[in-house]
């Protein structure tokens, strides 16, 4: 698994999504108690190997390790709690920051066949939740839980970056690469001074 979070941020460091040491992914390892092998702070995602990881509780805590998690481990593993998700994927993609600039109540998407890659049909209409950026995960995991859709397996933290979850990592990869094509489309044809 620590190979496998090492070969996906290498992958994000080079489309840019994961800028100096910013951004981190986890994925889970046992559910009963909750554990989560999560990328280590302060590590260049370009340059991360498979021993620049930890394994943390459901407190985002390192269990049996002096390793430093990243910042946002709680947060991973409040996801993946309240969602039964069984990898979270964080980075600092910009359209996901943009887009939440322009509707900070929630991103509409609707009518778009890339939603079909999101796990969603494109008739549908799907709001990507945004919530208000913090350092403190215990308020920022309340902020997710109070919005949490079972259907919508993403969060846009304002002016920081993006959350995405799924199954594995590679399925927490594919919806993301099809949600920062479907926010980019929305910032890029947002019609201004409208709402849409």
């Amino acid at each position: 698994m620590t190979a496998e979070l090492a070969r996906e941020c290498v992958r994000y460091a080079q489309m840019g999504w994961m800028r100096g040491t910013s951004g981190n992914l986890s994925v889970v390892l046992h559910r009963d108690p909750l554990r989560l092998a999560v990328t280590v702070s302060g590590v260049d995602k370009g340059e991360i190997t498979a021993e620049d990881s930890v394994v943390i509780d459901v407190h985002g805590n390192a269990v049996d390790s002096d390793k430093v998690p990243s910042a946002e481990a709680g947060l991973h593993a409040r996801i993946a709690d309240v969602a039964g998700a069984g990898a979270v994927v964080h980075v600092h993609a910009l359209a996901p920051v943009v887009a939440a600039e322009h509707w900070p109540d929630g991103v509409v998407l609707k009518d778009l066949e890339m939603l079909k890659g999101f796990g969603r049909f494109d008739h549908e209409e799907v709001v990507i939740p945004v919530v208000r950026n913090s350092q403190d995960m215990v308020e920022l995991g309340d902020a997710f839980e109070k919005g949490f859709d079972p259907k919508v397996p993403a969060l846009i933290v304002a002016r920081h970056g993006v959350y995405v979850w799924g199954d594995d990592l590679v399925q927490a990869r594919h919806r993301l690469e099809c949600l920062e094509w479907l926010l980019r489309f929305k910032v890029e044809t947002r019609q201004t001074g409208s709402n849409s």
